[in-house]
């Protein structure tokens, strides 16, 4: 579980921060480019990650007192998955989740247009706090 979580982190980090990569490689702009295609399921997929991380470190509070820079990372990276994954999925969440509720889609254009200016930063932290909860959870 831990290297999924790394997994999912580091791939929606990457494309939460595509944007600097497009301006400066021609070549990274077509990588990047095949992974959009995938863009909301990959936001999707990390925004479920991301509530269940949120879950499981609410569940996992006891790993606080043993272990609190793990359980730290643990949050971070909960949070970072959670939005970052909201931003990116937001056109399949909003397809399926809210359909037909427009004060739904309204106040969740509202959220993702908040956290949208934090794209980049958020796409940072998910990367960070991925790679850190992994470092961590075998130390």
């Amino acid at each position: 579980m831990v290297f999924v979580s790394t997994i999912i982190g580091v791939l929606g980090g990457i494309l939460a921060m595509s944007s600097l990569f497009v301006g400066r490689s021609a070549q990274a702009a077509a990588q990047l480019e095949k992974l959009a295609k995938y863009q909301g399921w990959i936001g999707l997929t990390m925004f479920g990650w991301g509530v269940w991380e949120l879950i499981e470190t609410v569940l996992g509070m006891s790993l606080l007192g043993q272990r609190p820079i793990l359980w730290i990372f643990w949050l971070a990276m909960a949070v970072a998955d959670f939005s970052v994954g909201l931003i990116l999925g937001f056109g399949l969440i909003a397809t399926y989740a809210l359909r037909g509720n427009a004060t739904a889609i309204e106040k969740g254009n509202k959220l993702r247009a908040g956290l949208v200016k934090f794209q980049v930063p958020l796409g940072i932290l998910a990367i960070i706090t991925s790679l850190g909860y992994t470092a961590f959870n075998f130390v």
